[in-house]
């Protein structure tokens, strides 16, 4: 089982060399990949000197699978390289997500579609999956009709230069910017570029990407992405309404019986979901569960989940975990 991380020196990629090791994924080479300037280096796994390679270097040994998070440009010019050696590509960027013939993964969720012919997989993108996580059981009960979502998103998201600018600013140091503004105490309603009809690329992924995982176009789906000065995960304030009446005792206790979902719903502890809980943990946390009072068959709540690790890693390695269950690779 030959595991080539392509980005392994990136926040993404070594999380998931980090992640490999602990969930014990049956590794038995790993070939780490990064750009020229990392070629050469070597990084520990497993108690073990691993060089870092070139991406071409890494198709040339054909690894089992392929765990992708180097930026939408390489997975689109090396993706299908590798499938063509026989690699089963899982991919972290935007690359392929919304490809009609490329399946976009959350496990938990759907899984099941996956069969031994798909060699290039999408993962999801980090807000879509916790959102997702929690409205999925949801929506198998009283079917969603619409969804509003607010985010607050942390600077692990945009990768290691937001996360020094902030760091940085808080020392003040000057160094350099991922934002064209500051960070640190202060909030950025923009994530990514913006389109034509004035929402960003990442509030019209969590459009379209729901509505593919779901798999139910008629959901609506409207979205406000922001940055805030936070690391541990992102947290989004969700407002969905259903076709059917809902009974928030019987929510709660779906969501408490839900895998990989945890509930924290207690106004009297004042306990809810925070990203600095939600730091290192695989699991999505939902609390503020409340009825909307402006209108029937509708729910608020907060969903906080680590951007890293369930949002990016965790889930890709969770794919790649299934594909061995399966026997497809």
């Amino acid at each position: 089982m030959k595991v080539a991380v392509v980005g392994a020196t990136g926040l993404v990629g070594s999380k998931m060399i980090q992640l490999l090791a602990e969930r014990n994924f049956p590794v038995t080479e790993l070939i780490p990949v990064a750009s020229e300037k990392s070629v050469g280096k070597e990084i520990i796994f497993k108690e073990k000197k691993y060089t870092i390679i070139s991406i071409n270097n890494a198709v040339a040994a054909k690894p089992s699978i392929a765990l992708f998070s180097a930026g939408g440009n390489t997975s689109v010019e090396w993706a299908a390289k590798f499938a063509a050696v026989g690699t089963v590509v899982i991919d972290n960027s935007s690359a392929w997500r919304m490809d009609a013939t490329k399946k976009l993964i959350v496990p938990e969720i759907n899984a099941n579609v996956l069969t031994k012919e798909d060699t290039i997989i999408a993962n999801p993108n980090c807000s879509t999956i916790q959102m997702v996580m929690a409205l999925y059981p949801l929506h198998k009960k009283y079917t969603i009709k619409r969804v509003v979502v607010s985010t607050y998103q942390s600077v692990t998201g945009t990768g290691k230069k937001a996360l020094d600018q902030l760091l940085n600013e808080r020392k003040g140091i000057e160094g350099p910017m991922a934002y064209k503004y500051a960070i640190d105490l202060n909030v950025i309603p923009q994530i990514d570029t913006f389109l034509e009809n004035g929402y960003s690329k990442e509030e019209m992924k969590m459009v379209h990407e729901t509505c593919k995982i779901l798999q139910d176009d008629t959901i609506k789906v409207t979205a406000t992405t922001v940055r805030i000065p936070v690391i541990g995960g992102h947290s989004e304030s969700v407002n969905v309404e259903f076709d059917n009446e809902y009974d928030l005792k019987e929510v709660k206790e779906i969501l408490s019986n839900t895998k990989g979902v945890v509930l924290q719903n207690d106004d009297a502890l004042q306990l809810y979901p925070m990203p600095l809980n939600a730091y290192e943990k695989d699991d999505v946390f939902v609390g503020r569960l409340r009825r909307d009072e402006t209108q029937p068959k509708t729910l608020n709540m907060w969903i906080v989940s680590d951007n890293v690790r369930k949002g990016a890693a965790t889930n890709a390695i969770q794919i790649a975990e299934y594909l061995v269950s399966k026997k497809f690779v």
